[in-house]
């Protein structure tokens, strides 16, 4: 890329998914493949990529380590819209109640808009999933808050904690889904379920092979932020929610959460290129699976 596009993030309408870019008014998608090289240079400085659609009023400059890319009134601004934040209680769409699991112990409840299907599950890195009911959205996030109270299960779990466990995840498909098809049977016995949801009956969908984690190798670091000039490049090995595993020329695999991408100016770079932004390094026992 000889002009410098701004991320846009990864998107998972489809499988595999595709990174999104803007400069300007131009929009555009690339395709991207697991086996592919993935190479670019961070160029000039950070900056808001706006809310709802809208450019920054202010143009103001981000720190490289905020995964939002918003300045604070566009984060406000965006969360003033936002499903998640109860903000918006009058929505007509129906939403469906799901389970997700992301690795041993890592069970969540959460909602998404029915006409979004599984994108909400892909975005977020889930392994396995069964959706558990579908209906108005306050009835859907009733239903949650029943979930999360009587079952102890969280409605949100950090990325560092998916990343670490992505390489040593059970190879069999009936393991990956033991744990959300025992709390799909208790959820269903509970009472005090909404009458305007309708539950659904159990079905374990498994995203192994769409985020392509068979036979993934541990990672050795975790890029912590984009520099102006810092490259990064690897073979693309596995991507799941906003992550891409690349492996680097030396052999390693760096993590990059592409939500750090989003904001800056990109060009292309040699794929061959070391990675020179920072990298966090994770721990010797999360590198073996030694946890």
């Amino acid at each position: 890329m000889g002009l410098a596009w701004q991320c846009a993030g990864l998107g998972w309408t489809r499988t595999p998914p595709v990174l999104r870019w803007v400069s300007g008014r131009a929009r555009r998608d690339s395709p991207v493949a697991y086996g592919q090289e993935i190479a670019f240079r961070a160029v000039g400085q950070r900056s808001c990529t706006g809310a709802r659609g809208n450019v920054c009023a202010v143009g103001a400059v981000v720190a490289g380590r905020s995964t939002g890319g918003r300045c604070p009134e566009c984060a406000r601004l965006d969360r003033a819209h936002s499903v998640a934040a109860d903000t918006v209680a009058d929505d007509p769409r129906h939403y469906r109640v799901y389970l997700a699991w992301f690795g041993p112990g890592m069970v969540k409840v959460g909602i998404t808009a029915e006409e979004r299907g599984a994108a909400r599950l892909l975005e977020q890195g889930a392994v396995v999933f069964s959706w558990l009911g579908r209906g108005p959205l306050m009835a859907a996030r009733r239903t949650e808050e029943l979930l999360r109270a009587a079952l102890g299960v969280p409605d949100r779990i950090p990325y560092a904690r998916k990343r670490a466990v992505r390489a040593e995840l059970p190879a069999a498909e009936g393991e990956r889904a033991a744990e959300i098809t025992a709390l799909y049977a208790q959820a269903t016995g509970l009472a005090g379920w909404p009458e305007a949801l309708e539950r659904l009956g159990f079905e374990a969908v498994d995203h192994m092979g769409a985020f392509g984690l068979g036979g993934l190798p541990a990672a050795w670091g975790v890029v912590r932020e984009l520099v102006d000039g810092g490259t990064v490049a690897g073979r693309l090995i596995a991507a799941a929610g906003p992550d891409l595993h690349l492996r680097a020329h030396d052999g390693r695999v760096v993590v990059v959460d592409t939500r750090l991408m989003s904001g800056w100016g990109l060009v292309g770079a040699e794929p061959r290129s070391p990675v020179t932004v920072p990298v966090d390094e994770l721990p010797h026992g999360v590198q073996d699976g030694l946890f």
